[in-house]
């Protein structure tokens, strides 16, 4: 399966900084005061050629009596128990303390891969007393400054030796539809009303699912397979942590997905935790496919499905291009129209387009509408070719593309939409020097 990287360590020892950095944008928030995150944020990078997921876990603090610090520390667990490598961030500042201690007892008895990152290590006049951290128990040590990214290669190297060998998994060439969403959201049942018999046990307890299991749907003319995500264990633990279970479980199933199709309880609406199920479907460069379920129990009014849907593109913007099937699980409304649109959004994310046609289409409507002009230097596009890659890729070819600003780079994005179908399917758009 995909790979997972955890950071973890006491609160405020600058975990979210160097999450922030590996991943190359501000997601998680740095603030001074300690237990800020709370939410665990995820993000995808990749170092020596080796992609991977980051997990950014909040402080871990031994004993503490508040019910925030509580929850995050179960929460710790369950990430270190998930990972495939775990960094450690420790404080050169202020050397081991008894938090220290308690995370690296933690990981003594997960035998996994540990490596140490001792952080603030900003200059040369503190790096000797990083020494200490030896004590800990858990091999060698790499200084690094999460601030200015020094050090951050020598560590990472050491992330990426530790990561487990790619495995090559030699099997039938066909259409891999993994099903995502919050626990108790329909998903289990979503499969049962396909295929016609109670292949997964459903409950109205979150969490009834407890591993990913595939099932080979061959009917009708289609033949893909249908992948169902809770992966929730048996752990006494688990009950607490639900949303994050289920989360950390769906990282991995989506790396290994074609297309997702996100399920939400429509009387729930699509909150926070189904939007970050969302981007890191997008981030992961996937197929996506929205299904609100639960549909026939929402009171609904002349312009309900309108409003409703145009809440949900605000919230998924700029990447608006995605379908929205409203369903109903339970009476089998619409959902063999969902499984037509994940298949359409399959063909769209495997869409191969020709050099010529793309030439022909895109540059008179660059010509019609050139990048600005940016410091007296204007920007001559020449040339446009697909990249051969799982999913679509671009590369316009130009004499200046270090001049070519995202929001012309979304125009380019808005055409291609326009006039060859990529419903559903992130694009990527690279500009290279000509």
């Amino acid at each position: 399966m995909g790979n997972i990287v955890a950071i973890v360590g006491r609160p405020n020892v600058g975990k979210s900084t160097f999450f922030n950095r590996l991943i190359q944008r501000r997601e998680a928030i740095v603030d001074s005061t300690s237990g800020v995150t709370r939410d665990r944020n995820y993000g995808k990078t990749d170092w020596n050629g080796r992609e991977f997921s980051v997990i950014d876990t909040g402080g871990y603090v031994v004993g503490s009596d508040d019910i925030f610090e509580a929850e995050i520390d179960k929460q710790v667990e369950l990430a270190i128990e998930e990972a495939d490598v775990i960094i450690f961030v420790v404080d050169v500042t202020s050397g081991i303390t008894p938090d220290d201690q308690g995370v690296a007892k933690l990981l003594r008895k997960s035998n996994k891969p540990v490596v140490i990152a001792v952080n603030k290590v900003d200059s040369n006049k503190n790096i000797l007393d990083a020494t200490e951290f030896y004590s800990l128990g858990l091999g060698e040590y790499y200084t690094i400054s999460a601030i200015n990214g020094s050090g951050s290669g020598d560590l990472l190297d050491a992330v990426v030796e530790a990561l487990p060998d790619a495995v090559e998994e030699v099997e039938e060439d066909l259409p891999k539809l993994t099903v995502v969403g919050r626990p108790n959201a329909g998903k289990s049942s979503f499969i049962n009303a396909l295929i016609g018999e109670e292949r997964y046990i459903v409950t109205d307890i979150a969490g009834t699912t407890r591993d990913a299991i595939d099932t080979r749907y061959n009917r009708f003319g289609f033949d893909f397979k249908l992948v169902d995500t809770a992966g929730i264990r048996k752990k006494s633990k688990v009950k607490e942590n639900l949303e994050f279970y289920s989360v950390m479980r769906s990282v991995r199933a989506i790396e290994h997905a074609d297309v997702c199709i996100l399920i939400f309880d429509a009387n729930r609406g699509f909150d926070g935790q189904v939007e970050n199920i969302f981007w890191l479907a997008e981030r992961n460069r996937k197929g996506i496919v929205i299904l609100a379920n639960k549909w026939d129990l929402v009171e609904k009014e002349t312009n309900t499905i309108k409003n409703f849907e145009a809440s949900i593109r605000e919230r998924i913007s700029p990447f608006t291009d995605v379908p929205i099937v409203f369903i109903s699980v339970l009476n089998k409304q619409r959902i063999y129209k969902a499984i037509e649109t994940a298949i359409e959004v399959y063909k769209n994310r495997s869409k191969k387009i020709k050099t010529r046609v793309l030439n022909e289409t895109m540059l008179p409507l660059i010509e019609q509408n050139p990048p600005p002009a940016l410091k007296g230097k204007y920007v001559k596009i020449k040339y446009i070719t697909q990249l051969p890659t799982p999913q679509p890729q671009f590369a316009f070819f130009c004499n200046l593309p270090q001049y070519v600003r995202d929001s012309y780079k979304r125009y380019l994005e808005n055409q291609l939409r326009k006039n060859f179908d990529f419903n559903g399917v992130p694009i990527s758009i690279y500009m290279r020097k000509k």
